[in-house]
């Protein structure tokens, strides 16, 4: 089967060009597939990090794609339907998680529906800090596709919500192998340059406000000096009131913190330093920081939010925080360290996962919907 990719992948950085080109390599291996990247993915003035692209020293896969796509000019929504028209897929794949691409790409679906079946990813359907315009603007996109593929039952509902009638699979999100494995912690923290003997929590990710950092680094004040607090990700807006915490905080000389982008090289050194990762966030659909701590079998402490409660709590590979509030986390942290048995059931619970959550699956289940999608109608 011929199968065609449009999203961001190489050069551009982010946790949704690793998911692309992890879907793009296993598609590969039975099917005959072609990469449709973005020229342009945003405007410099809206895009809030420091850069959208890798850099020479970071370890991405290099996707080899053809770089068509500019969301603010709508000429190249022409060129890229055409080249994508052309090279005449049965299937087009389009992973979607903002409304800012929807009309580049609903644009371009809508035209090709009639050709091949479009199939979306929808990684969010209303985004984390939602506004107005995210609606209507989601509803044209749905409109060009054939059918939709959600990652967990939250993103799912969403769609039900805003597109009732629209054809769509829950999968979930598979599990990131292309970090490395996982390294002695001893050797990780001396790479890093943190301290040993310690229970290391990790903060991983781009820093926004709705993943919570300020809940967690209340939190952290109220842990004993046996804690160390690793912060790892790069700031997308003002980090001042980040900073404002941790300069009050009692434990702020435990408190490290690693603000930029973290290359894909560097990943392992974190994960291999922690002992848990600490995901308090205010809202969530699901979370690609999950997918790399069942890499690393690392559990997780995450808040009754989005999908996390079903991915995390009901799997067994982390503890749920009943709110996103520090006496809340707190409470979980020390539930996981203070018994042991615990911890060892969550991190036999995330072997197992690692096994039902692969690439291979997903794919399958994926194109198992594909085929089957006349049949739903």
């Amino acid at each position: 089967m011929r199968i065609a990719l449009l999203s961001c992948f190489y050069p551009f950085r982010g946790g949704i060009s690793q998911f692309n080109a992890s879907l793009y390599l296993e598609l590969g291996k039975e099917h005959t597939v072609k990469a449709f990247n973005f020229k342009r993915q945003y405007p410099d003035f809206l895009f809030p990090g420091k850069t959208q692209y890798v850099t020479k020293d970071d370890d991405a896969v290099p996707i080899e794609s053809d770089a068509l796509l500019d969301t603010a000019n709508p000429f190249t929504y022409i060129k890229t339907y055409k080249a994508i028209r052309d090279w005449k897929p049965d299937l087009l794949i389009i992973s979607y998680w903002m409304s800012w691409f929807a009309p580049s790409l609903g644009w371009i679906a809508r035209r090709l529906k009639s050709r091949c079946k479009v199939i979306s990813i929808l990684h969010n359907v209303i985004p984390h800090e939602p506004r107005f315009f995210d609606a209507p603007l989601t509803k044209y996109f749905l409109s060009g596709c054939s059918g939709n593929v959600t990652l967990c039952q939250e993103v799912s509902d969403d769609l039900t919500a805003l597109s009732p009638k629209a054809l769509k699979a829950t999968l979930f999100h598979p599990v990131y192998a292309h970090f490395g494995e996982r390294i002695p912690k001893e050797e990780a923290l001396s790479e890093l340059g943190l301290e040993p003997g310690k229970k290391n929590l990790l903060f991983f990710g781009l820093i926004r406000e709705y993943k919570g950092l300020d809940i967690l680094l209340e939190a952290f004040g109220k842990l004993d000096d046996s804690y160390s607090l690793i912060v790892a990700g790069e700031p997308y807006g003002s980090f001042s009131k980040y900073e404002a915490i941790i300069n009050a905080s009692p434990a702020k000389d435990r408190i490290k913190l690693f603000t930029r982008y973290i290359k894909d090289s560097e990943v392992k050194y974190f994960f291999s330093a922690a002992d848990l990762v600490v995901l308090p966030y205010r809202s969530a659909t699901q979370s690609g920081i999950s997918a790399i701590c069942w890499h690393f079998e690392l559990p997780m402490v995450v808040t009754d939010v989005g999908g996390l409660k079903q991915s995390v709590g009901d799997s067994g590979t982390g503890l749920v925080a009943e709110k996103p509030e520090p006496g809340c986390v707190v409470e979980e942290i020390n539930r996981y360290f203070s018994d042991e048995n615990l911890r060892t059931l969550c991190v036999n619970s995330i072997k197992a996962e690692k096994e039902r959550l692969s690439w291979k699956t997903f794919v399958k289940r994926l194109l198992d919907f594909s085929d089957n999608l006349y049949k739903l109608q």
